[in-house]
């Protein structure tokens, strides 16, 4: 048991409100592993998930005050974390954008959302499809499908952290799922 595991997230919230920045370290320990997997599934790409979970801890801490200590800090955190993901999201679709539109000359000074060489060479077609098809869903149905499957997040857990009914995350489940079986 490390420092700081029998220690609330309320407690560790209202130290660092008192300027304890050693609280919140421990509650970027607890949750960094939880918030990179959301990202790195809403995103695709490991190296952008980890700076997108350095900005969330850090809009985090900065909005602290905000947090209701009667709410759970796991999905106050998550609700940051997934806006993280849809603005990268968003930028990364004006880069491409971008990209298509410059002349090849200039294209190099935007950022170029190549696969890493090792991720080209392995023989993953079913899960490159996978993805593929993941990634082309609409962001709603994409969002409900990641946090309830991948993340196995409860109906009320992603239906609190999107800010939509239970009955909601429901249909956009089945969407989602029928969506990846057209696809294929």
């Amino acid at each position: 048991m490390s420092v700081g595991d029998d220690v609330s997230d309320a407690a560790l919230v209202s130290r660092t409100l008192a300027g304890d920045q050693h609280a919140f370290a421990i509650l970027v320990g607890r949750y960094k592993r939880y918030l990179y997997a959301i990202i790195v599934r809403l995103v695709g790409d490991p190296d952008e998930a980890l700076d997108l979970v350095q900005e969330a801890f850090v809009s985090a801490h900065a909005a602290l005050r905000r947090y209701d200590p009667d709410r759970p800090l796991r999905g106050w955190l998550a609700r940051i974390a997934l806006n993280k993901a849809r603005d990268w999201r968003r930028k990364e679709r004006v880069r491409a954008a971008l990209r298509a539109l410059l002349p090849i000359g200039e294209g190099q000074n935007v950022a170029d959302d190549a696969a890493l060489p090792d991720r080209q060479l392995a023989d993953r077609s079913e899960l490159t499809s996978i993805e593929r098809r993941i990634a082309g869903m609409p962001a709603r149905l994409r969002e409900v499908l990641l946090l309830r499957t991948m993340d196995e997040l409860s109906q009320a857990e992603v239906a609190e952290l999107l800010g939509i009914s239970e009955k909601a995350v429901e249909t956009r489940l089945y969407r989602a799922r029928r969506y990846l079986l057209d696809a294929g």
